[in-house]
């Protein structure tokens, strides 16, 4: 047979079995299709040795983007930029790097123990043609698995698993770290509207920048770190994988920068909770239910986020309080009330936000409270095992004055650092301060320059502590000769006006002390 006659026949096969398929497409009964198409997935299934799993991208009733799909698609940009022929590239880590993935219609090989797997990323587009606010559910993309069905124990028990395992790792590890907030409640009900919105996380707060003293760092260091590698050590005692960080000192000493530095230390996301939108307890397990693992939750100025510190008050006592106050302190109780009345978040739901069987949903998650007055909270709130570690961030030493001079005008050690050693332990001044007076200016300030300004509000800050302490004094000292000097006031009062049995007839009437000669 000629090579002429052999294309001949084959031309005449392909359009018999064009015309058989486009007489089938027509006039075949709907309803006899799907018969069809099952015995001849088994048909083919008889004579073929291999079989697939497919992956979706969109799952459930919510269409949520699924973690499996995200955590293949991770695994396999790992190994796809040295086999694949056809590349998706995605900027990642603040455009610092390029993470490449299979384009649509693309197959790989992976090989995991001397088993071979094929990997398709496939993209169907939707037959018709139609307007959609959101086209990406309209496109099914979905990963198939084709592996011999020998190895079909292994692939399901081993193998799935280490591919989400490592997918996630990598992802983790390629990742742009967020900062989330939760949105109200409000817009919780339009098409796929998320509950958290985010933005890149870009602080550039470490720990090596952190004006705090070295010992007190290497310690707040060493314990996230056995944290982030606790797993099994939190399964074996029965706890959820978390862990309470209470934040608490006065306005400046780097609360909020040590937050960022942790975040930064573990590679872990932000979640800034706001208290104040939301509606209830339900709304703030939801919130819990929608973060994600390796993340802080973060709630700041605790006190003064919620009126969390007089719910356990009995209502009577409530009330009692309510009466004997002046109008002006009624007025501003009922003001504050009103502008937090929206959300009826109570000290309970707090707690079994914190502490309670939905703090277990997840996992390894670090939760921080932020206050500067640590008094009001309610010791149910910051006892251990809610926040675990209670981290003082007090007034500038000068061991973080050291840091903040290296951070800011690059030097270790000057001459007046012992002038500025003796003031900073007898004056109190925050770290936000320290850093603000350190901070040159203009070009024409140097180095000695900044310290000497520097010494110079140390000293005004010192003449004004005593100032203070003085007139504290002085106050203290009236107020004692002035309680001193009551009791004989009242006792003087008291005979004055004090009347006598005497003074009364047999009736109960007051005696007249006019002469009778009088009347």
């Amino acid at each position: 047979m000629s090579i002429v006659e052999m294309w001949t026949q084959l031309g005449s096969a392909i359009a018999g079995l064009m015309f058989v398929w486009a007489m089938y497409d027509r006039y075949f009964p709907y309803q006899l299709r799907g018969y069809v198409e099952r015995y001849s997935h088994k048909l083919v299934a008889l004579v073929f040795p291999y079989f697939q799993i497919i992956f979706d991208e969109y799952t459930g009733e919510d269409i949520k983007r699924s973690e499996v799909y995200a955590a293949i698609q991770s695994y396999l940009s790992a190994n796809s930029s040295m086999r694949a022929k056809r590349l998706k590239a995605d900027v990642v880590k603040d455009s610092q790097s390029v993470l490449l993935t299979m384009d649509d219609h693309e197959e790989i090989t992976d090989d995991f123990n001397g088993i071979k797997a094929w990997w398709t990323s496939i993209k169907n587009n939707p037959n018709k043609q139609s307007f959609s606010f959101y086209p990406e559910l309209d496109e099914r993309r979905y990963f198939k698995l084709t592996v011999h069905r020998r190895y079909r124990e292994i692939i399901i028990k081993s193998y799935i698993n280490h591919v989400i395992k490592e997918g996630k790792a990598v992802a983790v590890k390629n990742r742009q770290k967020k900062l989330y907030t939760n949105n109200p409640s409000k817009n919780w009900h339009r098409w796929r509207a998320t509950k958290w919105s985010h933005v890149a996380f870009e602080h550039p707060a470490s720990f090596d920048t952190l004006a705090m003293a070295t010992k007190e760092k290497e310690g707040i260091k060493n314990d996230l770190i056995k944290f982030s590698k606790g797993k099994n050590y939190y399964d074996k005692i029965g706890k959820p994988w978390k862990r309470g960080y209470l934040l608490y000192g006065p306005p400046g000493t780097g609360k909020s920068t040590m937050i960022a530095a942790m975040a930064n230390f573990l590679n872990y996301d932000i979640y800034d909770l706001e208290l104040t939108t939301v509606k209830d307890n339900s709304e703030l397990r939801k919130l819990l239910i929608e973060t994600k693992s390796k993340s802080i939750i973060v709630i700041e100025d605790i006190d003064c986020s919620l009126d969390l510190t007089g719910q356990r008050k009995p209502k009577k006592e409530e009330d009692e309080d309510e009466e004997g106050k002046d109008p002006i302190s009624k007025k501003k109780k009922e003001e504050e009330a009103e502008s937090k009345k929206s959300s009826e978040v109570t000290l309970s739901g707090l707690l079994n936000f914190i502490d309670g069987i939905w703090s277990a949903c997840g996992g390894e998650r670090i939760i921080v409270f932020t206050t500067n007055y640590v008094e009001k909270l309610d010791p149910a709130l910051i006892r251990r095992g809610r926040m675990d570690k209670h981290i003082e961030m007090s007034y500038c030493c000068f061991e973080a004055f050291k840091v903040l001079a290296q951070n800011y005008l690059d030097i270790e050690s000057h001459e007046l650092f012992g002038k500025i050693q003796n003031l900073l332990e007898e004056t109190k001044m925050t770290p936000a301060d320290v850093a603000e007076n350190l901070m040159p200016k203009s070009e024409e300030e140097d180095e000695e320059t900044c310290l000497k300004k520097l010494i110079a509000a140390l000293e005004e800050a010192k003449e004004e502590e005593a100032r203070k302490k003085s007139e504290e004094e002085a106050a203290k000292l009236k107020a004692e000769q002035e309680k001193e000097k009551a009791p004989k006031e009242d006792g003087k009062e008291k005979d004055n006006g004090k009347i006598k049995e005497n003074d009364f007839n047999s009736n109960g009437n007051c005696k007249s002390t006019v002469p009778s000669g009088d009347n």
